[in-house]
Order: structure tokens, then C-alpha cells, then sequence
């Protein structure tokens, strides 16, 4: 799947953004106790406003997204997904790589993400990638961590 390209996502991948969300998500709603955000976003709202980006698999639906939003001094990675069945295909790796590129050509200096802190899995994948963290804070229900990533 590294051959596949990051395109932005269509009206017609509504269903598979929510389905992919929902099966990437799903395993951590009896961790952390509360629904993932990103399960609950709008994703046809999300998807009109060009803010995701999905990579497909083999048979033409998409298997990974990101959705991403643009902010004056960064680029905000709001949610990462990646189908379970797709997990050790670099389809993740793929994602993170688009990011950044995509955050340059936007002329942006830094990517900025948050992930639950009880999603370990993430505490140890982001810093592989450059991030660092930044803080942690609790929003309402959720305990995050802030990332950051500066480009050079």
C-alpha cells in the first residue's frame, strides 16, 4: 500500500470514513471509558470542508485516513485511522508522511495532534515519527496528550 496514493476524500467515501473511524476507535471505548471523539465527528461535514484524506486499499476503498485542519501557525492532525485489517501495511506510515508533507505546503511550520492517554499504543508511535510531547490536559471527559511536531 505505500504505492497508493493520499488523495483527498469524496462525497462518495462518507461511508467508508465513518466505517473506517468507527472500526480504528472502537477497540478503545471499554478503555478509556467514553466514546472517541473522532467516532462522533461529522464526517460528511468534515469531508465537504476538504479536511480528509484517505489512502486505499487493493480493491479501491479506503483502509486509512486523516483529517486535518488548517490553522494559521499549524497544521492540526485531528484524527488518524487506519482499518485494523490494514494494521502492518504502512498505511499509518504512509498517513503520517502525507502530513507533513501536506503541512509544508500549506507553508506551515509545526503539526500539532492529541491522543488519549490511555491509548499507549500512541505514546509510543508518534515520537517515532518526530513528535514530542507537549502536554497534558484534560478536556471534559477525555485526558489528552498535545504533540508537536516542528518541520524544518
Amino acid at each position: 500500500m505505500e504505492d497508493e496514493p493520499v488523495r483527498q476524500a469524496v462525497t462518495d467515501d462518507v461511508p467508508a470514513v465513518k466505517a473506517v473511524t468507527d472500526a480504528a476507535y472502537r477497540p478503545y471505548v471499554e478503555r478509556i471509558g467514553v466514546v472517541p471523539q473522532p467516532m462522533e465527528a461529522d464526517h460528511a461535514a468534515n469531508v465537504a470542508a476538504g479536511k480528509v484524506f484517505v489512502v486505499c486499499g487493493p480493491g479501491g476503498d479506503p483502509v486509512g485516513l486523516v483529517v486535518l485542519e488548517a490553522h494559521p501557525d499549524h497544521l492540526l492532525l485531528d484524527s488518524i485511522a487506519v482499518r485494523p485489517d490494514a494494521h502492518g501495511r504502512g498505511v499509518g506510515r504512509r498517513l503520517l508522511h502525507f502530513v507533513d508533507a501536506h503541512a509544508r505546503a500549506l507553508g506551515l511550520p509545526e503539526v500539532r495532534l492529541y491522543t488519549n492517554a490511555m491509548m499507549w499504543e500512541n505514546q509510543k508511535i508518534y515520537p517515532k515519527y518526530g513528535y514530542e510531547l507537549v502536554e497534558r490536559r484534560v478536556d471534559g471527559p477525555y485526558d489528552r496528550l498535545h504533540y508537536r511536531k516542528r518541520l524544518s
